[in-house]
């Protein structure tokens, strides 16, 4: 069935800031072709991984690709909670969620 555009809901990364900080939700798909930002995935960022999941391969991948994609250091990039699963909370210093709705193409 098909929804006229009015009634479509607008998608949106959900994410809090907190003393310079920007804390989200990502949805990891892990042993892509590449490792990319995708968009948004029920208020996560999804983000396809090319490591495998093991040994901490796909969340070093990750925490490189993120602190690439938002210019600040990989100790600036931080998974709280998650390590172990797909979905993932991520915490990044000196980002702003301007910039996280930029690069899910949501602004």
């Amino acid at each position: 069935m098909i929804f006229p555009a009015k009634f479509v809901k607008e998608l949106m990364v959900l994410f809090t800031e907190k003393d310079n900080s920007m804390i989200f939700t990502v949805r990891v798909v892990p042993r892509a072709s590449k490792s990319e930002i995708v968009g948004e995935h029920n208020g996560a960022l999804k983000v396809r991984i090319a490591s495998p999941p093991v040994d901490g391969a796909a969340n070093a991948e990750l925490i490189k690709l993120l602190a690439k994609t938002f210019n600040v250091s990989k100790s600036e990039v931080e998974i709280t909670v998650g390590q172990a699963s797909k979905t993932k909370q991520v915490k990044i210093s000196n980002a702003t969620g301007e910039k996280l709705l930029q690069i899910a193409n949501l602004k």
